[in-house]
C-alpha cells in the first residue's frame, strides 16, 4: 500500500462518492476506482460497499479510513518539519566557543541569531580551542571558533574574522605599570599566570618566552581570563590577554603592549571539510559570515 493509493481511498471515503472523490483529487473517476479496487485486492478486504445505490464504507475501510487519516496527517507533518529544517526554521547545532570569544564577540550574535531563528537550539560548549578543534574533527561538535593557526588545517573548513595582540596586564602599583611598553624578557621573573594547555594561547606565550631564552614561571592556569584578571588585581602574578579583553576588565589592572609579537589572538569559526552540515549549522555560517563581513562558501 502507498500512500497514493491511501490518499484516493480516504477521499472517496470522505465524499461517500468516487464522483466527488475524483474532483476533489483532479483525477479521472476511473482511475480512482481502479486504485481503490487494487487496494482491496493488495489487503484481500472489501473496503466500500458498492451495493446500494450510495456507496458506504465497510467495517474495514472504516477502519482504514481513520488509521490513514493519521497516517496522512503524519505525512504532512513530516513534510512541514523537514520543510522547517531545510528552510533553516527548525534545528540544533554543537557550537564550540573559547570562553573569551563568547564574552567579546558572541554573546550578542547569538541573541540576534536566536530572535531570527527561535526554534533552532543553539548547544554552547565552552572550552579552549585545541579542545575545539579536536572535538569538530571527531564530530562531536558541528562548528568550532578557535585560534589560529590550526593544528590539522587539511581537515576544516575555515573563515577568520577577527585578529588582535597580546598585551600584558600588571597590577597599577607593579614596577612595569609606568612603561609605555615591554619586552617580553621583562617577564623572566614573574609569575605568570597563563591560560591551560587546551587553549592556543597558552603555546603561544610558552614558544615566545623560549625564543627568548627562558621558561615562564607559571603561578597557575585557568580557563576564564576574569579570574585572571583577579589575580593580577590580588598583585599575584600578571597575565597576557587579548588586547580586546584587557578593555574590558577596566579599573583595577594596567594594561600594556608588548614589543616583541606574539601569535595575535586570530580567531576563525571552523567546520568539518566533507561532511554533512545541518540547514541549522548553515544558517549559522552565513549568518555569522554576514556578521562578520566575509564570504563564505558552503558546499
Amino acid at each position: 500500500m502507498d500512500i497514493l493509493h491511501l490518499t484516493y481511498f480516504i477521499e472517496v471515503a470522505k465524499q461517500l462518492s468516487f464522483t466527488k472523490a475524483a474532483r476533489e483529487l483532479h483525477v479521472s473517476q476511473p482511475s480512482i476506482s481502479k486504485m481503490v479496487r487494487n487496494l482491496e485486492e493488495e489487503l484481500k478486504v472489501t473496503l466500500i460497499d458498492r451495493s446500494a445505490r450510495r456507496i458506504k464504507l465497510t467495517d474495514a475501510g472504516q477502519a482504514l479510513y481513520e488509521r490513514g487519516l493519521k497516517i496522512v496527517d503524519s505525512l504532512k507533518n513530516v513534510t512541514s518539519d523537514l520543510d522547517d529544517l531545510t528552510s533553516g526554521r527548525k534545528g540544533s547545532i554543537r557550537l564550540g566557543i573559547p570562553p573569551m570569544v563568547e564574552t567579546s564577540f558572541f554573546a550578542i550574535a547569538i541573541g540576534e541569531f536566536k530572535r531570527k531563528f527561535p526554534n533552532i537550539v543553539i548547544d554552547l560548549v565552552e572550552i579552549g580551542s585545541r579542545a575545539v578543534e579536536e572535538m569538530v574533527e571527531d564530530g562531536t561538535l558541528d562548528i568550532g571558533v578557535v585560534v589560529l593557526p590550526v593544528k590539522n588545517k587539511a581537515v576544516f573548513s575555515l573563515f577568520a574574522f577577527v585578529k588582535d595582540p597580546i598585551w600584558l596586564i600588571v597590577h597599577p602599583e607593579h614596577r612595569l605599570a609606568g612603561r609605555e611598553v615591554v619586552s617580553i624578557t621583562d617577564l623572566e621573573e614573574e609569575p605568570i599566570v597563563l591560560f591551560r594547555k587546551d587553549f592556543a594561547l597558552h603555546d603561544h606565550i610558552v614558544e615566545k618566552c623560549r625564543e627568548h631564552g627562558f621558561v615562564p614561571r607559571v603561578l597557575c592556569e585557568s580557563s576564564q581570563w576574569d579570574f585572571m584578571a583577579e589575580i593580577v588585581v590580588a598583585k599575584l602574578g600578571v597575565a597576557l590577554l587579548p588586547k580586546v579583553v584587557c578593555d574590558k576588565i577596566g579599573d583595577g589592572v594596567k594594561a600594556l603592549p608588548i614589543a616583541e609579537e606574539i601569535s595575535p589572538w586570530h580567531l576563525a569559526i571552523v567546520w568539518k571539510k566533507d561532511t554533512y552540515l545541518s540547514f541549522a549549522a548553515r544558517e549559522w555560517l552565513k549568518y555569522a559570515a554576514c556578521l562578520f563581513g566575509v564570504e563564505v562558501k558552503l558546499d
